[in-house]
Parts: C-alpha cells; structure tokens; sequence
C-alpha cells in the first residue's frame, strides 16, 4: 500500500493529464476525450448505418452490410494500424497518431454501434409504422418521427455500452504512442524500474472504477427506462 501511496503521489498528475498544462494532454483525461470524441463522431455514422441494415432495398443494405461484417471481423489495433498507414496516402498529409486513433475508433464504434440502432429500430412494432404510413407520413417523416425517437431512447443503456467498450479500446491507442492512460502508465513503469506490478495494478484499477462506475449508470437507466415503459402501459 505504501508504494500505491507514494506511486498516486509522485506520479498522480501525470496519470491524471500527462503532462498538461506545460505540455499536451495526456493520461486519463486523453483517454476519456479519445472514447467520447469516437462515439460522438461515429453515432451519426451509426445511424446511417443502422437504417441502411434494416432498408429494404438492396444498393442500400448489401454495401452497409458489407462494412458492418468487415469492420466487425477486424480487431481494433488492426483499425489503428490501417488509419496510421492509409489514411495519411488517402487525404495527402500527415496526421497526428492521437487523430489516428479517433478515426480507427469511428470506423469500429460506427460498425458495432449500428448494429444496435438496427436492433433498436427492429424493436419498434410494425404496427406503429403501418399506422404512420397510412396517415399519410412518408417513409422518412415515420423513420424521423415515429421511430428513431423510440429505438434511440430505448438503446439508451446499449450505447452506454459501447462507451465502455471505447474507453478499454483507447489502451490498444499506446502501440503508436499516444499518451493516453496506459501509455502514461508504461512511462510512469520505465521511469520506477523496479514497481511493474503496483504500477499496472493501480492502472487496471483506475480502469476497473471507471467501468464500473458506468456500468452502474447503464443499470440505472436501464431501471429508469423499464419504469417509463410500464408506466406508459399503465
């Protein structure tokens, strides 16, 4: 515990935010920015993605499903190297390794991400399209108004989900050196020698209470939104 204590002391603020302000950010706070950018970034795509997979036409659901399965089949550190290499000779410059990771992240989140839209949207009832559509509502006025309200709300806990999912992906982010927490970590470790262990016992620590904390927050609206949907059908 003593060398826990003297570790958190010593070395806290560069796990916390790298070496932020008189440097760039870095640490913990670096990783949470990388899984939030990503989910953000990708849900848009997400949702394209998922309405494309439950479209009945097939120039629009076979080229999605084709991504979906390919990007799906791919580990993400396999997504990390294809955007540190490919996407510098796709736009002509260079970019920086943490812009690297984001896009590798969008392209895994968009993939995983819409397929629970299209689980979600495949919830709604089909009565309350049918209904829609014969009050006149166009396909994409029941898709705007009807049903991606329902299928967004209920895949509340899911998304949440794949937030946790992002935050333990952004370690793989250390292979190019981005100075997120584990990479932070694995400084911390070269600059002690002789304290692997209590150095990534703390790490694997730091990333269990954020995980769990969340996993806490997806029962609770999961909770919440179980309440909503009896009270409704009250």
């Amino acid at each position: 515990m003593g060398d826990l204590y003297n570790i958190i002391t010593t070395y806290g603020l560069q796990l916390l935010v790298g070496e932020f302000p008189h440097g760039p950010l870095g640490g913990l706070a670096l990783t949470l920015i990388l899984a939030v950018t990503g989910l953000i970034c990708a849900f848009p795509l997400a949702v394209a993605c998922g309405i494309a997979r439950t479209s009945s036409i097939r120039w629009v659901y076979l080229p999605a499903t084709a991504v979906v399965q390919t990007v799906r089949g791919l580990p993400v550190l396999m997504l990390i190297f294809w955007a540190y290499f490919i996407v510098p000779l796709m736009i002509g410059t260079t970019i920086s390794a943490t812009t690297t990771v984001i896009c590798a992240l969008v392209a895994y989140e968009t993939a995983f991400l819409g397929e629970v839209i299209k689980a979600g949207i495949q919830a709604i009832p089909k009565g309350q399209v049918e209904a829609s559509r014969s009050l006149g509502m166009s396909y994409f006025k029941t898709l705007w108004d009807v049903v991606l309200p329902q299928a967004l709300f209920n895949m509340i806990p899911s998304i949440l989900n794949q937030l946790i999912s992002l935050i333990k992906n952004t370690s793989l982010a250390y292979i190019i050196s981005v100075n997120e927490l584990t990479y932070s970590a694995y400084q911390v470790n070269a600059q002690l020698l002789t304290k692997p262990f209590q150095v990534y016992f703390l790490l694997a620590m730091t990333y269990f209470a954020i995980c769990y904390s969340l996993s806490s927050l997806v029962g609770l609206v999961e909770r919440r939104i179980k309440h909503k949907r009896q009270f409704r059908s009250v």
